[in-house]
């Protein structure tokens, strides 16, 4: 940590299918709950815990562990493109309180080179009580110039918790320098880091636009 990129296997294959321009609506969608799943059991092994004693069926005690940060969760969703990759999370996460941030950016096209920001409208947001003992995530399926993600951590710093994590299917490298740059301690959780970005701030290779592609 802070940056964990989660390039194994079975999330690359996932990850294939998203890319594909051939994938169909239906598809991509599901395609994004199973990776939230996936994401979500590693955040587990990422949370605090202790070690326990239970008595099994035959009256052995047996040692095991207890996550006990599981009931210390909060999950915030950017709307509307995270709704599948948190439908996943709340998969491995069931008993995560649940908020929504509700952002629309305005498309910019520059000459040359790439958006460096992009004017990001926040025209709702519903977020359940953080304390000091919360792990919070913040999903969102793409993170370009991470303009909207710097504005979703700055209504959260406030608050101290435990710890905060950025959960997306593929992020900018000049989204992860911006993200680290001003909040260090934050951990980016990602299947890929992609390269580039065009002149209207889409990433390259990346998979078009995650909203569109899984509502239609």
């Amino acid at each position: 940590m802070p940056l964990i990129v989660l390039s194994k296997p079975i999330t690359l294959h996932f990850l294939t299918q998203l890319r594909s321009k051939n994938t169909d609506q239906i598809t991509f969608r599901k395609t994004l709950v199973r990776l939230g799943r996936i994401i979500g059991y590693e955040l587990l092994n990422m949370l605090d815990y202790n070690i326990v004693e239970v008595e099994t069926p035959l009256g052995v005690k047996a040692k095991g562990v207890y996550i006990y940060d599981l009931e210390n969760i909060v999950i915030i969703n950017i709307l509307r493109a995270a709704t599948p990759l948190v439908e996943g999370l709340l998969k491995a996460l069931p008993t995560a309180r649940l908020g929504v941030i509700a952002a629309s950016r305005r498309e910019k096209q520059v000459d040359s080179g790439f958006p460096r920001e992009m004017e990001v409208e926040i025209f709702y947001k519903k977020i359940p009580e953080i304390t000091k003992k919360d792990n919070v995530i913040i999903a969102d399926p793409m993170i370009a110039t991470a303009s909207t993600m710097l504005k979703a951590l700055d209504m959260i710093k406030d608050k101290e918790p435990k710890r905060i994590f950025i959960v997306s299917i593929i992020i900018s490298e000049y989204g992860v320098k911006r993200i680290l740059e001003e909040f260090p301690d934050v951990n980016i959780v990602t299947i890929s880091i992609d390269p580039e970005l065009d002149n209207r701030g889409y990433i390259i290779p990346g998979l078009g636009d995650a909203g569109d592609r899984a509502f239609g």
